[in-house]
């Protein structure tokens, strides 16, 4: 049977105006929809239940959008796309560099936004476990004492500690991991890890690289492992292999 139940969302504003009418549109789409007017609210609904996608307004009274952000997607990896009044390039980029997955100017269509939450949806997309079908054998990446566990979205050292990677960055050592040793340019890459929407900036994959690298080098400054290509894009500069982890039910 197929899976009927509806994609959670947290709808993170405080302006009611917006909120509100928001949250009914996102629901006559089919989203089950929670609402909160703060960081604080978001934080006590999570507790209770974890979505499958966070809409989050950066400037709100309190604890503002970019701090929760830090917490989604390095504590609990949620998908997380930012609703703003602030469009400039520069503020697009520090919302992507701390791991949203895409950024929505107010105003916006509401048709476009979810657009985008469908496309992120995919991209996020975790494999279930459905117990009437056969134990899905789970597959291991390993590299330079690194190990990646795609259907848990756990990165380990060679020490078997957990290192928190964002949901970008995830996506970013995947295309890595998927094509070693060869040279992938900024177009490939947000082709890779964004999709078609792609709404970022070179320097933006740059900046995502650079974070990628202060969790996975020895020497972040003089990096070993994923590699400039000076003119051509980066390279992941090690030998990946590809082992079976337990099997999952």
């Amino acid at each position: 049977m197929a899976d009927d139940t509806p994609t959670r969302l947290l709808l993170v504003d405080d302006e009611a105006a917006l909120r509100q009418p928001l949250a009914e549109y996102l629901a006559r789409q089919g989203f089950a929809v929670r609402e909160a007017a703060s960081a604080a609210e978001a934080r006590r609904l999570l507790q209770e239940e974890s979505p499958d996608l966070v809409l989050l307004d950066i400037m709100m009274p309190g604890e503002d959008g970019l701090s929760l952000c830090r917490h989604l997607v390095e504590s609990r990896q949620l998908p997380t796309i930012f609703l703003t009044a602030r469009g400039e390039p520069t503020d697009r980029i520090v919302g992507l560099e701390i791991g949203a997955d895409d950024y929505v100017v107010k105003p916006f269509e509401p048709r476009e936004l979810v657009a985008r939450i469908r496309s992120v949806l995919r991209r996020a997309t975790r494999p279930s476990a459905n117990p009437a079908t056969a134990p899905v054998e789970e597959e291991l990446f390993t590299f330079d004492g690194w190990t990646l566990d795609p259907l848990k979205r756990r990165l380990t050292d060679a020490d078997g500690a957990t290192v928190a990677i964002s949901s970008a960055e995830f996506r970013l050592l995947m295309a890595f991991l998927e094509h070693p040793r060869q040279v992938l340019d900024r177009d490939r890459l947000l082709e890779m890890v964004q999709g078609r929407e792609a709404h970022l900036f070179d320097r933006a994959v740059d900046n995502q690289v650079s974070r990628l690298r202060r969790k996975i080098e020895v020497d972040s400054r003089n990096p070993q492992l994923i590699q400039t290509v000076w003119g051509g894009g980066y390279l992941l500069a090690a030998e990946v292999r590809r082992r079976p982890g337990a099997a999952r039910a």
